[in-house]
């Protein structure tokens, strides 16, 4: 027999008419919540609606509680669980939920509100151990209109299959805009009748390093892919039937390198690519402004209308590097004629004429803030990712504007400091940060607060290779978008979203579901001497309790909770990991508390020598069927090991990988600077106590130059006295390929 779903949570072996309080583990919070006495027992229970849009909503109900272990529930005349129209509530989403002990009635005057509240009631009775759910009155309304995550499908394809994966789990979580990312310099995704060769051409390439040829042909790997019409109609009415609104973006001037390889005529150069880009980045790769490009667009545009019936329509603007506008003679030209001050006003002029071309056909452009800089329609709307200044820019001068800063709501930033974060970049974006994000900035007034539209996340995915990763990336940072895209401000509160997170985790469970679990593992800082060893614990998510042992047993939810360091005799074996009540949260961790665990650091417990640019970004090379995720600075790899114990010490070995370098970084180039190999392969070298101190070691990469995974080399170590920082850089005659430290190890003389 299947049990259902939260049976471990703790607040659910209260008593039903105390579950029914405002701390039920409801997500997003609704905006009331109203407890009554009494309950209501779903075991047997029937649905009724009013109409088709009830319908839809009892089948939503009927298939969510089916997936996540609850009893089936079938249509009948005079259900116990009924679905009703009811003009007096107002707001497109809105609804109310009344639970009685007699039954349930969900009402709307809308489909999406009785949509939305299926949602509520399966999350009920998802959290009930017994059959029976506590009466409540929820009265329910979204704080946004604009609820939205965008996927990058151009940097890395995700299959049909995982988008409306996306959209099913979008629409859970009360959020109904899916902006799609369809076309950059790495790839185009959408199929258009017209200009076969964007698909034929644009939608392939060939990666960057070891992993952009077969191994065992010696051939270039072909990567890349593209939905057809047929699928994207399917997408498009399987998230309309959820509620969902999927906006495509189409960029333009820039991020054009696939679209031009296609078809070069319309670029800006003279020596177009032939293929689309494997470099991350920004390109110089702009369309043209000449009629013809505009015609292509244009024919464009109206086969993206025909499959998107979204009234707004994204078409980027965004990182438009106008070098080769410079160059072009015609682009200087139609400046002129149009007498325009420079290129940026060319710009300006572009996206407003591909604006008023969408306003005649009845949509509304939306671009990143860049189009600010032009005259674009007053329909425009503006997305903000300058931080809030956009948004800030735009509603002063009367455009609907939608919040989605960088570096806050970019989900290609890692999560935590641990070592098996996901490839991303470096800076970390916590769940707390996102959920405490204020989404009114200050500099605008109460008016100019209506032109809000909303708030979004994107997920960028230049470093997210695979659907995996992107769950991660993804999960649980989206949800927290939607609290604070739904929930009231004055509702809002972080640590009752903690508290409610783990019901949150458990109805991902049975619907096979992925999401990030390392930052609620403990990370373990270790130091000592004297067979004695000082652990401090710590849990990035701040989410439920860590607790521990020594004894080598599993922790549980009745074991130590820990609340400061630990000195332990060296030998004792501790296990950490965090509960939230009786359940354990994420993975738990484990060390043996040796001296030999002092004498070894990976790159994550280390300090970057610098910031710049730092990432985590996976090799493109398997090690043991692996591809390892390295973590360094792109412009300097360099990591200090601070105090390392160096009594003793006379060797030394490192775990070295390399990823190619293919960042598009123009002239800062220059900036990525090496010391000088002495050996023909380069060198691992760590210097003392100052990254311009003395070299203490210097291993050869040797025969590591020849594997694309990770290789191991070793060498010695001057003799030194007591604790001492160690710098650890690479010589290389240029940056391709970029050599990463993986993890250090000292020993013995050998």
């Amino acid at each position: 027999m299947r049990t259902s779903l939260f049976a471990a949570v703790m607040i659910l072996s209260m008593p039903a008419a105390a579950r029914a309080s405002p701390d039920l583990p409801l997500l997003p919070m609704p905006a009331t919540v109203t407890s009554q006495a009494g309950s209501f027992s779903f075991a047997r229970a029937t649905m009724a609606a009013d109409d088709g849009g009830g319908m839809a909503a009892a089948r939503r109900l009927a298939d969510l509680v089916a997936r996540t272990g609850g009893p089936k529930l079938a249509l009948a005349k005079g259900g116990t669980i009924r679905f009703r129209r009811d003009a007096s509530i107002k707001g497109e989403e809105a609804y109310r939920l009344r639970v009685t002990a007699a039954g349930v009635t969900v009402s709307a005057s809308t489909d999406g509100g009785l949509y939305y509240g299926a949602t509520t009631l399966w999350q009920l009775i998802a959290a009930s151990r017994d059959g029976r759910i506590g009466a409540v009155t929820i009265d329910d309304a979204p704080a946004f209109a604009w609820r939205g995550v965008m996927l990058d499908s151009a940097r890395h394809f995700q299959p049909p299959a995982y988008v409306k994966q996306l959209i099913d789990r979008l629409a859970m979580e009360k959020l109904n805009v899916l902006q799609w990312h369809l076309t950059d310099d790495q790839g185009w995704r959408i199929e258009i009748d017209r200009y076969p060769r964007l698909t034929a051409v644009g939608a392939w390439r060939q990666p960057a390093g070891a992993a952009g040829v077969d191994p065992a042909t010696g051939k270039p790997v072909r990567y890349g892919g593209f939905y057809t019409k047929a699928e994207i109609r399917e997408i498009v009415a399987y998230a309309a039937a959820r509620h969902v609104t999927i906006v495509p973006e189409i960029d333009m001037p820039g991020h054009a390198t696939a679209a031009i390889a296609a078809y070069p005529a319309l670029g800006s150069t003279a020596t177009p690519p032939k293929a689309p880009s494997s470099d991350w980045g920004v390109m110089y790769n702009l369309y043209n402004t000449d009629d013809a490009t505009f015609t292509f667009l244009t024919n464009v545009l109206d086969e993206v209308l025909d499959l998107f019936p979204s009234r707004y329509v994204h078409v980027g603007g965004d990182e438009a590097v106008k070098d080769q506008w410079k160059a072009d003679p015609r682009m200087q030209a139609r400046i002129k004629a149009l007498g325009l001050k420079d290129e940026e006003q060319l710009q300006g002029w572009f996206m407003a004429r591909i604006g008023e071309y969408l306003q005649k056909r009845g949509r509304r452009l939306v671009g990143w803030d860049e189009i600010l800089a032009g005259k674009v329609p007053p329909s425009a709307t503006v997305m903000s990712w300058h931080g809030v200044s956009g948004a800030i820019a735009a509603a002063k001068a009367g455009h609907d504007t939608i919040l989605s800063p960088s570096p806050d709501f970019y989900l290609d930033h890692i999560q935590s400091d641990s070592g098996d974060e996901p490839p991303g970049r470096g800076g970390v974006m916590d769940w707390k940060h996102i959920y405490t994000f204020d989404p009114l900035p200050a500099a605008l007034s109460a008016d100019e607060r209506r032109y809000l539209l909303g708030v979004q996340v994107n997920l960028w995915t230049e470093h997210v290779r695979t659907t995996a990763y992107a769950d991660r990336m993804l999960w649980p940072r989206a949800a927290a978008l939607a609290e604070l895209a739904w929930t009231p401000a004055a509702k809002r509160d972080w640590k009752g979203f903690a508290a409610r997170l783990p019901a949150e985790f458990a109805r991902y469970r049975p619907l096979g579901f992925g999401y990030n679990m390392t930052p609620l593992e403990p990370l373990a800082s270790v130091d000592g001497e004297g067979g004695k060893i000082t652990v401090k614990l710590r849990q990035q998510a701040d989410v439920g309790t860590l607790r521990y042992t020594t004894d080598g047993s599993a922790p549980t939810a009745a074991s130590q909770v820990y609340d400061d360091a630990l000195t332990l005799p060296e030998g004792t074996r501790l296990r950490a990991r965090a509960f939230a009540g009786g359940d354990p949260l994420g993975i738990g961790r484990d060390w043996t508390l040796t001296a030999a665990l002092l004498r070894m650091r990976t790159v994550a417990e280390m300090d970057l020598c610098t910031a710049a640019v730092s990432l985590r970004l996976e090799d493109d090379g398997a090690t043991d069927g692996v591809r390892r995720v390295h973590w360094g600075d792109i412009f300097h790899p360099c990591w200090i090991w601070k105090r390392a114990p160096l009594d003793g010490i006379a060797s030394l070995s490192a775990d070295v990988g390399q990823v190619p370098f293919n960042f598009s970084i123009g002239a800062d180039l220059a900036k990525v600077k090496f010391d000088k190999p002495r050996t023909p392969t380069g060198e691992l070298e760590v210097r003392l106590d100052r990254c311009d101190g003395p070299v203490v070691a210097s291993i050869p990469l040797g025969a590591a130059t020849r594997n694309s995974g990770v290789s191991t080399i070793t060498g010695s170590l001057s003799p030194q006295q007591g604790r001492h920082d160690l710098c650890m850089t690479f010589t290389q005659t240029g940056p391709d390929p970029l050599w990463m430290l993986d993890r250090l190890t000292l020993g013995p003389a050998q």
